[in-house]
């Protein structure tokens, strides 16, 4: 289920999951073969370092970790302190433009407050390499407003623009609904920032002042996954609620809807107007219903797999499937859909083409898709 469910491990998918070397749900016709190169405990994010033989990866709980090819993982001492549980911990990770240069890199968490409270947060460092990797100066630059009770919807996924100049932060909004609606708060928005945490200059909502200076759209309600398109197009990927999870062309000062819209239901079964019923709000792309419940998502630029060149591949938790979709104009269709019998939490395009996806939970194996090299029945 996607919302708070998208955090519970799945009984049916711990039967079907494979300790070889080749993800469960193989039967042969499958235009991959998976390589498994690494396990982690409740692994969330991936980001190559520059080459890829190396990456950084989160763990849920709070731990970074630093894996090279041939050599293991070792910790990154300096991660922050993270409210653990539920969907909350360590997030998402993504190297600075200038990464080659100053070494910076990006880390998103859920961070603890007073009476129970936490929020997402994001902070920035520079990652010191080396037999004991470490991140030096680690400074919180970007806060959720305000911090509320609860384990879930953080979002926290972070996008630089192609150019480099913005820093783009999904907030989800933390279970609460009415905040996505809200202009006076940064919950259930997606924000715009420039790389210092600092509102962006031109943001849609500037005039009103305050935190509604960094909104760039609203009406989002927990957004794990946020791209930029070949064409430089930002787009999400959200949780619905018990049905449509959706795949949104983000543009700025948009109304994506939440919680006056949706594809799918409340849990208790109360009926949400569809999103059809408002033309004046921000269309989908694509919904679904059932969900699959996604993890993370990418755009594929390689060559190793021509068929996939421009689609979105989904991560799918609930749904253990890698989805694969085809853009078309600002509209979205599935092509196929690609069964690991395992939650999938991250997705993430090495720079030789290949593909690389995090499985969910404790033992998350990280696994390498590479072409056949036999011919398939497709």
């Amino acid at each position: 289920m996607a919302g708070f469910r998208e955090s519970l491990v799945l009984p049916l998918a711990l039967a079907l999951a494979s300790c070889g070397a080749s993800a469960a749900g193989d039967d042969g016709t499958r235009p991959f073969q998976t390589t498994e190169m690494g396990k982690f405990e409740e692994p969330w994010a991936l980001a190559f370092l520059p080459g890829g033989a190396s990456a950084l990866v989160t763990e849920k709980a709070g731990t970074l970790k630093l894996w090279r090819k041939g050599a293991g993982t070792v910790t990154v001492s300096g991660a922050p302190k993270v409210a653990y549980g539920g969907q909350g911990g360590l997030g998402d990770v993504a190297l600075a433009p200038d990464f080659a240069a100053s070494g910076t890199v990006y880390l998103s968490w859920a961070e603890p407050g007073p009476n129970g409270t936490a929020g997402a947060a994001l902070g920035r460092a520079r990652l010191v390499q080396g037999p004991s990797p470490r991140l030096d100066g680690l400074t919180v630059i970007w806060r959720q407003d305000r911090k509320v009770t609860g384990e879930g919807h953080f979002s926290h996924r972070i996008a630089f623009s192609p150019d480099g100049k913005f820093l783009f932060v999904s907030s989800g909004e933390r279970q609460k609904f009415t905040p996505a609606q809200d202009l006076g708060t940064n919950l259930g928005k997606v924000v715009r920032l420039l790389p210092d945490g600092t509102p962006a200059p031109g943001n849609p909502f500037a005039a009103k002042g305050g935190v509604s200076a960094q909104i760039w759209s609203y009406g989002h309600r927990n957004v794990l996954g946020l791209k930029f398109d070949a064409a430089g197009r930002l787009w999400d990927l959200e949780h619905g609620p018990r049905g449509g999870d959706e795949l949104n062309l983000v543009k700025p000062g948009l109304n994506y809807g939440w919680p006056l819209v949706s594809d799918g239901d409340h849990y208790d079964g109360r009926a949400i107007p569809r999103n059809r019923t408002r033309p004046d709000l921000a269309q989908p792309a694509i919904t679904w219903n059932p969900v699959i419940a996604p993890g993370d998502f990418i755009f594929y630029r390689g060559a190793m797999f021509p068929r996939w060149q421009g689609h979105a591949l989904i991560a799918g938790l609930a749904s253990g499937a890698l989805v694969d979709v085809a853009i078309e104009g600002d509209k979205a269709r599935e092509v196929t859909r690609h069964d690991f019998g395992q939650r999938l939490r991250e997705i993430v395009e090495h720079p030789d083409g290949s593909v690389w996806i995090l499985e969910d939970g404790p033992g998350g194996r990280l696994l390498r898709l590479t072409p056949r090299t036999q011919p398939t029945n497709q």
